[in-house]
């Protein structure tokens, strides 16, 4: 252990030594907390298109229970809140509605889940830290633009739940553990 330490110790100059000269400090991200949300938003939304993807047709109305929606109806469900989400953030009309009653097929829901991403893609790239702090109104609430993408990420995230666990029911690994190792398998 203390040879380690004092070979970090005697490196370390040499390393300061090899640089030319002072970095300059980083400027300052544009419009910071946009980007934050898109990032994570960007890595949700491709996991629930990747797993819309992943779910082979015939599972697409599979329900755990009666009482819940079908993967099919999942994937509809946040297709639908993504459009609503995004359309009321960047202030403009809601441009796809019943996408969760009105298709069944993979392709089709597939198909209607990546426009929906499109679409709030679209809405992100429009967006600044300022203009996300203005104001609209959502169900009677006064909230800022770039909350109502901050919860259009945080449904996404909710309904990716439920989606892994379909697919786990379904003995399917989700795009988010896919590459993952698996745990190892106690001796036999």
């Amino acid at each position: 252990m203390r040879c380690c330490f004092f070979a970090m110790v005697a490196i370390a100059p040499l390393t300061l030594l090899g640089q030319d000269k002072p970095q300059a400090p980083a400027a300052p991200l544009a419009n910071p907390i946009t980007l934050s949300e898109k990032g994570l938003y960007g890595f949700l939304s491709n996991a629930v298109v990747r797993g819309a993807e992943k779910m082979p047709e015939e599972n697409y109305s599979f329900k755990p229970t009666p009482d819940v929606r079908s993967f099919g109806q999942l994937v509809g469900h946040v297709a639908d809140a993504n459009y609503m989400f995004c359309a009321q953030a960047s202030g403009e009309a809601n441009p796809s509605k019943d996408i969760e009653k009105t298709k069944t097929s993979k392709a089709d829901l597939v198909a209607a889940v990546k426009d929906a991403v499109a679409y709030c893609n679209k809405a992100f790239g429009g967006m600044t830290d300022a203009k996300g702090s203005e104001m609209v109104k959502f169900f009677n609430f006064n909230l800022a633009r770039l909350t109502l993408l901050s919860l259009n990420t945080a449904h996404t995230d909710e309904h990716y739940g439920n989606m892994v666990t379909y697919m786990r029911l379904k003995g399917i690994v989700p795009p988010t553990s896919e590459s993952q190792t698996p745990p190892p398998q106690a001796p036999k």
